[in-house]
C-alpha cells in the first residue's frame, strides 16, 4: 500500500474526520495498517457506517484501536439494507460512537428513491437532535435538498467531502456547520471547490479522506488511507497561502470540538 511519504512537523496532530475501514478493501490487513497510520501522526479517525453490518464493523473497530471513533446510520444508498432507526439509536449509545453518519441524500446512485431517502435523513436528523450528536451529511447531486432540509433541522455537524457552489457553502457556514474536505481539491477537474477552499473560514474546515475512496493525486487509483491525509492538507495550504501545519492544526482543533473529543 503507498504512503504519501509527506510528513509535517513532529508535534502536528493529524485528525481524519471520514474512513471506511470496515471496507472489504481493508480486511486482513487492517491490524498493520491502522499502528502504522497512527505512528505516522494521525491522531484520531472517524469510521462512518452505512447499514447494521458496517455499523457493527466500525463500533468493533473503534473498540479495537483507542484512537479510533465511529459515527452510525444509515446511507442513503443503504435505505434499503433493513437497517431501522430503533437500531441507529441503539448503535449510538456506545461509547466510542460520536456522531450520526454517514446520512443525507444521493440522487446520483438513487435517483428513483428521492423521496424515501427524505423521511430517512430526516428521521435521522431527529434522532441526532434527540441524542444530542453532531452529524456527518452525504450529499450527491442533491445539494438544493439538503440544503433546505438542514434548514429546516439546523443540526451541528459536518457536509462531507462538499462538492456544491461557493454560494451553498456560505448558506452551510450560516447554520454553524461545518465542511469537510478530502481528495478531490487536489483533481485537475475540481472547478468550484478550489473557490470554496478559498472563501472557506479556517475554524469551519475539517478534514477527511473518505478511505478507501477518493484517493488524491498522485495516488489516485489505489486505495485511500489516512496518512494521505497530508496531501489534502498541502493542496488547501497551497491555496489558502497557509503552512501545511496550519492547515492540519487547525482542522484537528476542529475535529476535537465537534465531535466532543
Amino acid at each position: 500500500m503507498n504512503f504519501s511519504n509527506i510528513k509535517p512537523l513532529d508535534n502536528t496532530k493529524i485528525f481524519d474526520t471520514h474512513a471506511h475501514y470496515d471496507d472489504e478493501r481493508f480486511d486482513g490487513i487492517i491490524d498493520q495498517l491502522l499502528p502504522k497510520i497512527h505512528a505516522m501522526g494521525v491522531e484520531k479517525i472517524v469510521n462512518c457506517g452505512c447499514d447494521n453490518e458496517t455499523n457493527k464493523k466500525c463500533l468493533a473497530i473503534a473498540q479495537k484501536f483507542p484512537f479510533v471513533y465511529s459515527a452510525v446510520g444509515i446511507h442513503p444508498c443503504n435505505i434499503d439494507s433493513g437497517t431501522t432507526i430503533d437500531d441507529i439509536r441503539n448503535f449510538a449509545k456506545h461509547k466510542k460512537c460520536v456522531a450520526i453518519g454517514e446520512i443525507g441524500l444521493d440522487y446520483y446512485w438513487e435517483p428513483e428513491k428521492k423521496e424515501q431517502q427524505k423521511v430517512i435523513f430526516k428521521e435521522q436528523l431527529e434522532l441526532a437532535r434527540e441524542l444530542n450528536l453532531p452529524v456527518i451529511v452525504h450529499d450527491r447531486d442533491a445539494h438544493g435538498d439538503v440544503l433546505e432540509i438542514l434548514k429546516e433541522y439546523k443540526p451541528k455537524g459536518v457536509v462531507h467531502s462538499f462538492s456544491g457552489s461557493v454560494e451553498m457553502a456560505e448558506e452551510i457556514l450560516k447554520l454553524g456547520m461545518y465542511l469537510g474536505i478530502g481528495g478531490v481539491i487536489t483533481f485537475s477537474n475540481a472547478k468550484k471547490l478550489p473557490d470554496v477552499v478559498k472563501m472557506l473560514p479556517l475554524d469551519r474546515l475539517l478534514l477527511e479522506t473518505d478511505a478507501p475512496y477518493l484517493t488524491p493525486v498522485p495516488f489516485r487509483g489505489k486505495t485511500n488511507h489516512s496518512e494521505m491525509i497530508y496531501l489534502v492538507a498541502q493542496k488547501i495550504a497551497e491555496i489558502k497561502c497557509k503552512k501545511m501545519e496550519e492547515i492540519l492544526e487547525i482542522s484537528f482543533s476542529n475535529a476535537n470540538k465537534l465531535f466532543g473529543l
